[in-house]
Formats: C-alpha cells, sequence, structure tokens
C-alpha cells in the first residue's frame, strides 16, 4: 500500500494527536478545548492563514500552493457524542458522559496529518483550504459553516470528506455516485382522544388505539407505496399514553424516524403521512397532529468528483481495496450541506472488525490514519498539480 512516506513517519505523532482527542471529548458547537488543540497544531506546522470562531468552534486553515489556482476544500468534523466509554484504555474519555464514539477524532487527526505534510511541501498549485467543523452530530455544523459563508469567503470549489467505517475490511476506501446516504427527519404526532374508566371503553375515544393503528398504517408506506428499488424507512420509536392500568388516557405521543435518498420519496411519504395519522384518528372519534421536522439531506456525490477521487484512492490503496459500489446506508451526515453548496464527494474507509459507531466501546483504528491522511495529500496534488 503506497502510503506517503514522510506520513508514515510521523504516524505515532498522528496517533498521539488522535489519543488526545479521545480523551478529551467535546459535544456540538462547545468544542473550545478540540479547536485550541487543532489551532495549535496547525501553528506548528506553518500553515498560512487560521481563522476561528466559524459556526461557533470552527475553523479553516489555509495552505497556499506554489503559483495560483483554484482552492480545493478537505473536511474533518470535530465534536464527540453524549456516550459514557466502557473500556478502560489508556486514552478513555476524561469527561463523563462523552465519548469519541464515531471517530470523529480519527478524521481530525487524519486532516491534520494531511495539513502537516502539504505545508511542509506545498507540492500543489492554488490553495487548499482545511476544514474542521463543529455539531456534525445533530447539530447541522456542516450547515452553519456554509451559511457563514465559508465556500465563497474563500473561493472553494470544490470539496471532499471521508468518514471511517468499522466492518469494511481495514484500509478499503469505498463511496458510490450519487445518493451515499439518507436524509434523517424526525416526526412527533399529538394524539388526542377522551379519557375515561378502563372498564368502560365505550365512554371514551382511546388514544392509545388511535396510536396502534397509526404506527401499523405508517409501515405501509414503505411496504406498499416506495418503489422496491427506491429506499425508504419509517421507524416509530416511542409511543407514551397513560399512567397505571384501569384509565383510559386523553392523549398519547408518538415519535420516530424517517429515512430517505430521494426528495421526490421524502416529499410522498409526508404527503401519506399526513393523510393516515389525521384520517386514522377521525375516523376513530379522536384527532391527532403531525409535526414533521425536516433533518439533514441525502448525502448525495457528484459524479465527475467521485471518479476523481476512486481514482486518487486506487493510487493510495491499490485497485484491490477501493470499491465504487458500496449500498447506499440509512445513516445521515452534514456533509450532505457542503455537498450541495459544491461538487465533491465523501468517501468511506474500513476500520476492520471492532465496535460499531455510536456504541460505548468504540475505538478508531488508529493503523487507517496514514492511508486517510495520503488519500487527503494525493487529492490536492493530482486535482492541483504543479507544472
Amino acid at each position: 500500500m503506497p502510503i506517503i512516506n514522510r506520513i508514515a513517519e510521523f504516524h505515532d505523532d498522528m496517533k498521539t494527536w488522535r489519543r488526545h482527542l479521545h480523551a478529551n471529548p467535546e459535544l456540538g458547537y462547545e468544542l473550545h478545548e478540540t479547536a485550541a488543540f487543532v489551532i495549535e497544531r496547525l501553528r506548528e506546522f506553518g500553515v498560512d492563514e487560521i481563522h476561528d470562531g466559524i459556526a461557533e468552534t470552527g475553523l479553516v486553515a489555509i495552505i497556499n500552493g506554489r503559483g495560483d489556482g483554484p482552492t480545493i476544500g478537505l473536511r474533518a468534523d470535530m465534536d464527540a457524542l453524549p456516550i459514557t466509554e466502557i473500556p478502560d484504555r489508556p486514552h478513555k474519555s476524561r469527561n463523563q458522559g462523552v465519548m469519541h464514539a464515531c471517530g470523529h477524532d480519527g478524521h481530525t487527526a487524519m486532516l491534520l496529518g494531511a495539513a502537516r505534510y502539504l505545508a511542509e511541501t506545498r507540492n500543489f498549485k492554488g490553495r487548499v483550504a482545511l476544514i474542521f467543523q463543529p455539531a456534525e452530530e445533530g447539530g447541522a455544523g456542516g450547515e452553519a459553516m456554509v451559511k457563514a459563508g465559508i465556500m465563497d469567503d474563500f473561493a472553494i470549489k470544490q470539496v471532499f470528506g471521508i468518514h471511517n467505517f468499522p466492518g469494511m475490511p481495514e484500509g478499503l476506501i469505498g463511496t458510490r455516485p450519487g445518493p451515499l446516504l439518507a436524509a434523517a427527519d424526525e416526526f412527533q404526532i399529538d394524539i388526542t382522544g377522551k379519557g375515561g374508566h378502563a372498564a368502560m371503553p365505550n365512554t371514551s375515544v382511546d388514544p392509545v388505539m388511535i396510536a396502534v393503528q397509526i404506527a401499523q398504517a405508517l409501515q405501509t408506506i414503505v411496504s406498499r407505496n416506495v418503489d422496491p428499488i427506491d429506499s425508504a424507512v419509517i421507524s416509530v420509536t416511542r409511543i407514551d399514553a397513560g399512567t397505571t392500568h384501569n384509565i383510559i388516557p386523553g392523549t398519547a405521543f408518538m415519535q420516530g424516524t424517517v429515512r430517505t435518498v430521494r426528495k421526490e420519496t421524502q416529499a410522498d411519504i409526508v404527503a401519506r403521512m399526513e393523510r393516515i395519522v389525521t384520517n386514522i384518528a377521525t375516523a376513530l372519534g379522536g384527532e391527532a397532529k403531525l409535526n414533521y421536522h425536516y433533518g439533514y439531506p441525502p448525502t448525495v456525490n457528484h459524479p465527475a468528483e467521485t471518479e476523481f477521487a476512486l481514482k486518487v484512492a486506487r493510487e493510495v490503496a491499490g485497485e484491490q481495496l477501493v470499491t465504487d459500489d458500496i449500498p447506499p446506508t440509512m445513516g445521515a451526515e452534514d456533509f450532505a450541506y457542503m455537498l450541495e453548496a459544491r461538487p465533491g464527494a465523501f468517501l468511506c474507509l474500513g476500520t476492520g472488525e471492532g465496535a460499531g459507531l455510536h456504541h460505548p466501546e468504540f475505538d478508531f483504528n488508529d493503523e487507517v490514519s496514514p492511508i486517510g491522511a495520503s488519500f487527503f495529500v494525493r487529492l490536492v496534488e493530482t486535482a492541483q498539480p504543479v507544472g
């Protein structure tokens, strides 16, 4: 595997950075120590510009190449999750109830490794914009950075990101053109019935029964209305109602998620949910209101940039460790907002066997860090070559 020799030389440094970040995780937009650590490393490397305080604790670092040219964006997310880490490892989280269970510490370390090499060699034209973003885990930090103007302010022409992927063979790089990850939406349903004695249901309007029938009917949308070749998920994850065994409650509450990869499918699902919720409640004598909250959009790779990224990946990892047809997954990623703003691609980097993402035993596999850093570097040098 042709990892860049210089990057292999400071592999231990990347491991040290990553494990420091793992031991000191922060949530959402409150990444003050994390951002300070990243800035300190970037200053050591001698990058040309550091712009911090973007979307609260996000930052963009600029490295100038040799001669005029476009600006290519490389992105890493920095936030952790509200999960209590289980294993007692040397770099275990010092912040109770917070841990890097999605590998953002590894993403940051890989981009720092690429930054160090690019600042040393500058074997490219134009500029590199290193994007370190907060709040990927539900806070839409990617959207906040786009709205803050980073694409225009730094004249970014194309943008790329990478995510670690447990369960994929170690070192395998994979992606696909078009939809790679799903839109992630949330819904709540408020049901109003008429409470009463559980022994006399005929005098009541039972919101529990309404909730149960709505939950069952919602499952028919995917099984009977979505094209089987398409992908969608509707999951009812919460039903709250009642206080004890002999009282029919007056209200019920439902909550869940919808995942889609096509906006047309998303729109159809919302319309069908509205009809199901309203009409079932009415038919059973009650009322129900759907509150639908649109979350991250689908992560959709641009075809030309995806083909280019795969070409670079093959040069780094070898033909046998690159796939251009990994199946879309119903997880979500706010890099989607950056791909809506600029052409680019998002790729997955296999980390081998181990605990999955968002699991309290997860730990990023440091052995793949030089692969990710080398990929970022070759992406820049190939896209914007000198001479």
